[in-house]
């Protein structure tokens, strides 16, 4: 059976794929193509990897439309079903031939080799060759954001462009205005025998009922709108003879049923149907409206925010016998959670049962590490136990964690269908992997979790398991991969020479946080409980002599620079009789990331900084910050101590410590930090967290939950909730500081660089045109910017016919001082405008005007 179905999830191996009807299947990597099964079939011949091949996220995004053919289905032992599925083109289009092959068709195809001119593409047709330009391929390649190049294997949706020699020699174009705008129509010939889903085509209502309606396209084709597949703002209003854009959803193989879809996303070949937020997933609604109910399939809600949501007839109830269709009149309101989302249908998938209300975890997005979770063993292998957590979600407890000791016989302490208690190790919801462990230590435990190398401050205690012991130590793991080293001196207070003999793998054991460097992710830990942290350099075992702290956190003192590094300025303490080294960031010289790098650029060894805080002390260096923001934070004690003072509802400030893919830690002064998961990173819906922050980045953040059990603390970073109310006066404070920075930073310049000073945006210069380059952008110079890159683009050249040494007059758009590169325009109406000149001076006053 054909199908188009949308990709929901992309992993190393298959793809997940979203059909229509709230159903599902899975691509197995062995079926995306015919050339790239070749490929992998070569590269574990050679057991080495080969440079063509690229991995399936490389190739596939989620939300992209795909054709798809159905496999196999094969029964679960749960009683669910497998829908296995293939988007290879040979088995895709199948029924196509030579002869049926004409202009405007829309099929797929799939990269066969990248060529001098372009790709030969497979489009699973035989006797057919069929070729794609670069210049029918570059708007696309730009547009999915996958790399420069098409790469072998890669699913694309063509349209062809001209059939030769009765369709043995095809143009394929796969550009997104021609795709969008493809229609199929009767010359090109569709029969019931080749048609294909994704097609789009212009119908004719034929015949309306209450569980949708019927249609005609292509002349003499007949097809099924199921109700779920209606446009939602015109399901009421259509009408026998009406003329409607659909897209056929699914061919069957033998009955010849075709079924269509009127919703907009679909209507558009190469679009993608919208996505549901991620944290409407497993929302718990209070109240759900009934808007229709259809006793052989289920019933249709209205959710809180307008959105339609199916809840299958097994879900109204505890079984499909105890549904009673009283309860599901029109209008009639329930409470229901959300449990799945259907790409193809546009509407979220709901359930009314309380269990499922009621559950803990729906989704392996709601499992964290650390957690405690009740399962049923489900399976026992070699290599573990499978452990059912919840509906759809299972869990490995790998053989070494079946216990606090190595058991050679595990069936007989466990039998399949036993209550487990255990603990999650390590859960990847992408990957949808979920570790388990059934150690009592670990379970019981009631020390901090140690999740991530952040969070391994010296001093902090905590449980791990031995991994590896040998001569020079033990290698101790703790939750989320994250392990450490126990070196010889620190196994006991004791000499223990042969640590194999004492340690064994899976051992449980209290162990103390030394040191860690998170960037490299070293962590040095020890066994000896009533050891103190050792110094900065303890990598190297050898003893070394720590300067004696004498200044307090919040303390101003005024620095010399001493020496550029790439990463901040060795600078020496002024006034202070014994010549203290200190440390200054890169990311600590601003509270504004980009000023930052710019100060840097300007200041030279010698220069004199004041007014710098004191923020910490880690060994080597006393760390010292010039963020304005973070030093009036302390001086105006709006700060924590201590973890112990920090209570829910509180603003503080501080700055991006690390950028992860699920949140974003943050530090403040004196040593604390917390998370703020990607949730709460922004008002905005969050893709990439990098998108959002970078590291150094000075924030205001508020703490919402604190875990005193754990030391932890969860923050939101969404500005609207992070202001103290006055969110003007904040606004106006912040661009006073910039402007004044960008003032000091100019002050800076003119010391080295004089000519980038003059050169603002706005200002009009002569200069003289260097060169002009092939793709239409041309280069300046003159003696006001000697030692700068003066361009302008084709953009700003506005078609004039310009030559090297003509003498032009230019407006200065954008000047970049780091990279001494400046833009300018030839625009007649920049050129014509009237020259306003403002001052710092002018804009500090109006800063402070509209601030008192």
């Amino acid at each position: 059976m054909l199908l188009l179905g949308c990709i929901k999830e992309v992993s190393d191996y298959e793809l997940a794929i979203s059909l229509p009807s709230g159903l599902s299947g899975f691509v197995p990597v062995t079926q995306i193509s015919d050339a790239y099964s070749k490929l992998l079939t070569k590269q574990v011949a050679q057991g080495e990897l080969l440079e063509e091949l690229h991995s399936l996220p490389d190739m596939f995004s989620p939300g992209t439309l795909v054709r798809c053919i159905i496999t196999s289905i094969e029964k679960r032992d749960n009683g669910s079903h497998s829908v296995k599925l293939s988007i290879d083109p040979k088995k895709v289009n199948k029924s196509l031939n030579c002869t049926a092959l004409a202009a405007g068709m829309l099929l797929s195809g799939s990269v066969l080799s990248v060529e001098d001119h372009g790709y030969l593409i497979d489009i699973g047709v035989t006797g057919s060759h069929a070729f794609l330009p670069h210049q029918k391929a570059k708007n696309y390649i730009k547009a999915v954001k996958k790399g420069p190049d098409l790469k072998i294997g890669q699913n694309l949706n063509c349209v062809i462009v001209e059939a030769k020699n009765e369709g043995r020699v095809v143009c394929l174009s796969v550009d997104r205005s021609e795709v969008a705008a493809s229609i199929a129509t009767e010359r090109q010939n569709w029969a019931l025998s080749n048609l294909l889903p994704g097609l789009v085509v212009k119908a004719r209502v034929q015949k309306v009922v209450p569980l949708g309606m019927k249609v005609t396209f292509l002349s003499y084709f007949t097809g099924i709108v199921d109700f779920m597949h209606m446009d939602p703002e015109k399901s009421m209003s259509y009408s026998p003879d009406q003329v409607v854009k659909a897209c056929v959803l699914s061919v069957h193989p033998t009955s010849r049923v075709v079924r269509l879809t009127l919703r907009p996303p679909f209507l558009h070949p190469g679009g993608a149907p919208r996505q549901l937020p991620s944290q409407r997933m497993g929302a718990v609604l209070e109240e759900a409206t009934v808007k229709a109910f259809y006793k052989q399939f289920g019933a249709v809600f209205e959710l809180d925010d307008g959105t339609l949501a199916f809840a299958r007839l097994k879900h109204l109830s505890k079984s499909r016998k105890s549904v009673k269709p009283g309860a599901f009149k029109e209008g009639c309101k329930h409470k229901c959670r959300i449990i799945d989302y259907s790409l193809m249908d546009e509407m979220c998938i709901v359930s009314l049962k309380h269990e499922i209300i009621e559950a803990q975890f729906l989704q392996y997005q709601d499992i964290h590490t650390g957690d405690v979770v009740q399962g049923k063993v489900v399976s026992l292998k070699p290599i573990g136990m499978q452990v059912k957590v919840a509906g759809g979600i299972r869990g490995l407890v790998p053989s070494l964690h079946l216990s606090d000791v190595i058991l050679k016989q595990p069936e007989k302490k466990y039998n399949i269908g036993d209550e487990v208690k255990c603990r999650v190790l390590e859960c990847n919801p992408g990957g949808k992997k979920l570790i388990l462990t059934l150690k009592k230590s670990l379970v019981q435990s009631k020390l901090p979790v140690l999740s991530n190398y952040e969070d391994a401050k010296p001093g902090l205690i905590t449980h791990g398991f031995v991994v590896c012991a040998r001569e020079f130590g033990c290698i101790v793991k703790f939750y989320n991969d994250v392990k450490g080293l126990v070196p010889k001196n620190e196994l006991s207070s004791e000499p223990i020479s042969c640590p194999d003999k004492v340690f064994y793998e899976g051992q449980v054991l209290k162990v103390m946080v030394l040191k860690c460097e998170p960037q490299q992710e070293r962590l040095l830990l020890s066994f000896r409980l009533s050891s103190k942290p050792g110094p900065e350099d303890i990598w190297k075992y050898t003893p070394k002599e720590k300067q004696e702290v004498k200044y307090q956190i919040g303390e101003i003192v005024d620095v010399k620079i001493l020496k550029k590094k790439d990463n901040g300025l060795e600078v020496s303490i002024l006034e202070d009789e014994d010549n203290v080294v200190a440390w200054i960031p890169t990311l600590h010289l601003s509270d504004f990331v980009a000023t930052s790098k710019l100060l840097w650029h300007c200041l030279q060894e010698g220069d004199v900084l004041p007014r710098v805080m004191y923020l910490s002390d880690k060994g080597e260096h006393i760390i010292l910050s010039r963020k304005s923001a973070v030093i009036s934070a302390v001086q105006e004690e709006q700060v924590v101590r201590s973890f112990s003072e920090i209570q829910p509802g509180m603003l503080l400030t501080g700055y991006v410590r690390n950028v992860m893919l699920f949140g974003v830690f943050v530090e403040f002064p004196f040593g604390v930090t917390g998370l703020a998961p990607k949730v709460s990173m922004s008002d905005k819906f969050v893709t990439d967290t990098k998108d959002h922050f970078v590291v150094g980045q000075t924030v205001i953040a508020k703490v919402m939950s604190i875990d005193e059990e754990k030391q932890r603390v969860l923050l939101n970073l969404k500005v609207s909730e992070c202001s103290s109310g006055d969110s003007a006066a904040e606004s106006f404070a912040l661009l006073n500081q910039y402007f004044k920075e960008l003032k000091e930073i100019r002050n800076l310049l003119r010391r080295g660089e004089p000519s980038i000073c003059e050169l603002v945006p706005g200002r009009r210069v002569h200069l003289v045109v260097q060169d002009v380059r092939k793709d239409g952008s041309a280069l300046f110079s003159g003696s006001s910017v000697t030692g700068l890159t003066v361009t302008a683009t084709r953009y700003h050249l506005r078609d004039k016919n310009i030559a090297p040494g003509e003498k032009r007059k230019v407006f200065v758009l954008h000047v970049d001082a780091l990279t001494s590169e400046v833009y300018v325009s030839l625009r007649e109406e920049l050129l014509k405008q009237r020259p306003k000149r403002v001052s710092m001076h002018s804009v500090s006053g109006f800063v402070s005007f509209c601030l008192s």
